[in-house]
């Protein structure tokens, strides 16, 4: 199976008009049965990856997921990642600040959870929602109380000019980020809300703020078309990935993630000749 992965990248100083982007494209698979079939090639390839990740400990991975209620982040990270080592992948997903985390500046929080090197690490939502939903809701900016905040242009600018610092740093350091914005179309959204509310099991996914969240979408279109256009670049790309189809998310997620692997062309790490000695040894030992 082919990809053009780069249809779908956003290049580095590129204005992003999401109306001009696709939320659903010509499935890369044939039929649900080629489907889980094209999955478990991509999943068993992966966790090889991740492996060599792991043993030649010289690079992190950083999965960024963004997108509207509903896009299926979920989806994405639990069908893509099935086959991964659990002990080399962790998932973090931030919600509202903490008190505590409202002292600090809005990348604190966020830096703890960041992958070592030899691991994948994921984030459900990441510190892009302090220029996502923050910039929706002012009111939550006011309530932070921070310096400069009145003027509106400067301090979104200063922010992704943070951002774009935090990530130019980690790729000096080895941690290679991808980041996915889930590209959902509106009525999308509203058939998979309704399937919600009909299937009982999947009533607890639902809430009124989802609904009153419907209202911003115009306003949080245009907080992520600032956002991809400010924060895109050749060292932690953007991808906006069509996901009314989820299958076809999901492939395209998990075949970049396996071209952004081979780019880093990982080794399994060589014993030194004193080192292949002592295993000699010890192998003859094993063998009396």
């Amino acid at each position: 199976m082919s990809i053009n992965t780069k249809r779908f990248r956003i290049r580095e100083g590129g204005h992003v008009d999401l109306k001009k982007w696709p939320t659903r494209v010509d499935p890369v698979y044939q039929s649900d049965d080629d489907y889980q079939k094209l999955l478990k090639d991509h999943v068993k390839k992966l966790s090889s990856q991740q492996e060599l990740l792991y043993a030649s400990n010289s690079y992190a991975v950083l999965l960024v997921f963004q997108a509207m209620d509903a896009a299926g982040k979920d989806g994405v990270i639990s069908h893509v990642m099935s086959g991964i080592n659990p002990q080399g992948c962790d998932v973090h997903s931030f919600k509202h600040p903490s008190p505590t985390e409202l002292k600090h500046d809005f990348l604190w929080r966020t830096t703890l959870p960041l992958p070592e090197r030899g691991k994948i690490g994921i984030f459900n939502r990441s510190y892009y929602e302090e220029v996502l939903i923050v910039r929706v809701h002012p009111e939550i900016l006011r309530a932070e109380g921070i310096p400069g905040a009145d003027d509106e242009k400067s301090f979104w600018d200063e922010r992704y000019h943070s951002i774009r610092g935090l990530e130019r740093h980690l790729d000096r350091n080895g941690t290679r980020i991808l980041k996915f914005f889930l590209h959902l179309s509106k009525e999308e959204q509203r058939q998979r809300f309704i399937a919600r509310i009909d299937d009982p099991e999947k009533n607890w996914k639902f809430s009124e703020p989802d609904i009153q969240e419907r209202a911003y979408w115009k306003d949080y279109a245009k907080a992520y078309e600032k956002c991809l256009s400010a924060t895109s670049t050749k060292h932690a790309p953007w991808y906006v990935v069509p996901a009314d189809d989820k299958p076809n998310a999901r492939l395209i997620v998990s075949h970049i993630l396996l071209e952004t692997f081979a780019d880093l062309k990982l080794k399994y790490p060589k014993s030194p000749v004193e080192r292949r000695q002592e295993l000699l040894k010890l192998r003859k030992q094993l063998e009396k």
